[in-house]
């Protein structure tokens, strides 16, 4: 058999319809290969799906082992298709996680008897000292430190004025319904419970700081002593949730394989030997 002279062969590729390619045949190889460069869309679609499951899998695994810790907020992960950028008549959607987004809903309550431990009334916050700036957070277990500073979530909790709450030497403290702390039967400061308008971004477990967009303030809203506030993600919940993306996840990865194996299969049938 006569091997193809490199431009003859060169021409088997070019589309059935050009001018150049009449007298040529048309075999089936041939026309797959006018499609290898599309071929590859199957990998990075494959790709960029595979890390969109890797960060739902995240977020379901941090609600998971979080679920008893008083005032988690559960992350949701969201999702969007993108058309990538080239040929326009070629559309072709490549999934990606464009955001997670934090459930703010109440978790259940438990009472605790604690006089330490609280739940901030309505969609209050506790305010912290983090850094230089102010956090929220709804685990009310409160705390105090050697120095006799009042922690929530590790952290100093402020008064309304955003100032530090510290106790006495030696004293005992306790927490009033409308807010005030007592320390051996003496008010001495009022509990920063501030409602927050706009976003927020999660720096730990239960703790939130406000976003360059949104605004907060104090507010009169007082608390429930004795009790505390859990996690607003359902074991049971994010346990189903963990098994369905990890086994999309295992279907993207066996999509991506597929991909892979034609686009090398595609290589090997393009070679002039």
């Amino acid at each position: 058999m006569k091997t193809a002279r490199p431009a003859q062969a060169a021409r088997q590729f070019l589309p059935e319809d050009h001018p150049d390619r009449q007298g040529l045949p048309t075999p089936r190889l041939a026309r797959a290969l006018l499609q290898a460069l599309r071929m590859a869309d199957g990998i990075y679609v494959g790709m960029n799906g595979a890390a969109a499951r890797m960060a739902q899998l995240d977020s379901i695994a941090d609600n998971l082992a979080n679920a008893q810790t008083p005032g988690f907020k559960a992350a949701r992960p969201s999702f969007e298709a993108f058309l990538a950028k080239g040929d326009p008549s070629h559309h072709v959607a490549h999934p990606a996680a464009v955001a997670t987004a934090i459930d703010l809903s109440h978790g259940p309550l438990q009472q605790t008897g604690n006089p330490l431990d609280l739940v901030p009334q309505g969609d209050g916050f506790l305010g912290v000292q983090h850094g230089d700036h102010l956090a929220f957070t709804r685990n009310g277990r409160l705390t105090v430190d050697g120095s006799g500073r009042l922690l929530a979530a590790g952290l100093p909790v402020v008064d309304r004025e955003g100032q530090p709450i510290v106790l006495p030497p030696g004293s005992t403290a306790r927490i009033e319904p409308n807010g005030a702390v007592l320390a051996d039967n003496q008010r001495i400061a009022d509990l920063g419970v501030f409602v927050v308008v706009g976003p927020l971004d999660k720096v730990g477990p239960s703790l939130l700081v406000p976003t360059p967009t949104a605004s907060y303030s104090a507010t009169d809203e007082g608390v429930h002593p004795g009790q505390l506030e859990g996690g607003n993600a359902s074991p049971l919940e994010a346990a189903v949730q963990l098994v369905a993306a990890q086994r999309h996840f295992e279907s993207t990865m066996q999509a991506l394989q597929t991909s892979k194996r034609l686009d090398e299969r595609a290589a090997d049938v393009g070679r002039i030997r």
